[in-house]
């Protein structure tokens, strides 16, 4: 049976875990809301540029752009988003195990690419001995466009030179507070939309079809990079949000479970010295 020193000490030590958890809920929280504002600002943009792009990929001919085309040669390249820190649940996990599973589909980490954004997937990766093809650490705590741009020239250089034969990104995708789901999303080729509009349809273009595609294609592979970016960075806050939520709560349950226990243990010697001074006494 532990002493009351052992259970004090126990239970002050369970209070400044509770506090940790408490600022780091509180911390959380507020971050929460500037991230869910700009992923609602950017959610708009992305998906309306996305199904724009998409259709034209279904009008036109795919040797119009290298963007378009399927590469003959290559590997297929995976972009892991993470997050820099634990602490929030199955959030990083779920990422990593669905990465896995796409490279055993893929038949095996030797034939496939893989980028790493966020430390957790690199450093999970790293001992299992998978090379990166390139990696972005620590970019969340001042998330930007910019990064989002570095990430996006990086895989079409991979794609537009025939080493990548498609480029797909993994990331949680934030749905609301309690709830986050893993999108594996395709990002070069230009996925064709199937069924819109007439067969053969095609477009007047002004400029140059050429001079649109140049710029166009790259910076519709950039903003959904960001999006990616910005809805992981969301649901990350969410989930740690959530994670410590549970943990003040369970901490609150131990504490008073403990509690209750040292005052049993206390009870019991207390009733033990009485019984001493008592026997003492009829001794005598």
């Amino acid at each position: 049976m532990p002493s009351l020193l052992d259970l004090r000490r126990r239970i002050r030590a369970v209070k400044s875990t509770q506090q940790i958890t408490k600022a780091m809920k509180m911390i959380a929280a507020s971050r929460l809301k500037r991230a869910q504002d700009r992923v609602v600002a950017a959610r708009p943009f992305a998906q309306r540029m996305q199904r724009v792009l998409n259709g034209l990929a279904a009008r036109v001919d795919p040797d119009a752009h290298p963007l378009l085309r399927t590469p003959d040669t290559g590997r297929p390249l995976l972009i892991v988003v993470t997050a820099d820190r634990g602490l929030c649940g199955s959030f990083n996990a779920n990422v990593i195990k669905t990465s896995v599973q796409w490279i055993g589909q893929e038949r095996g980490a030797a034939g496939v690419s893989l980028g790493f954004v966020g430390r957790k997937g690199r450093d999970v990766f790293r001992r299992r001995d998978v090379e990166a093809l390139f990696e972005q650490i620590g970019i969340f705590q001042r998330l930007s466009f910019a990064h989002a741009v570095d990430i996006a020239n990086a895989a079409i250089d991979e794609f537009v030179a025939g080493r990548a034969s498609r480029v797909q990104i993994v990331f949680n995708e934030f749905k609301s507070v309690m709830s986050q789901r893993i999108v594996v999303e395709q990002l070069l080729p230009i996925p064709r939309l199937e069924g819109d509009g007439a067969p053969g349809a095609d477009y007047l273009y002004e400029p140059g079809p050429e001079e649109i595609f140049r710029d166009l294609l790259p910076r519709y592979v950039q903003a959904q990079v960001y999006r990616a970016l910005l809805e992981s960075n969301a649901a990350f806050f969410a989930a740690q949000m959530t994670a410590m939520d549970a943990a003040t709560r369970n901490s609150t349950d131990m504490i008073d479970s403990l509690t209750l226990y040292m005052n049993k243990v206390r009870q019991a010697a207390i009733t033990r010295e009485i019984i001493e001074v008592v026997s003492g006494a009829a001794a005598t």
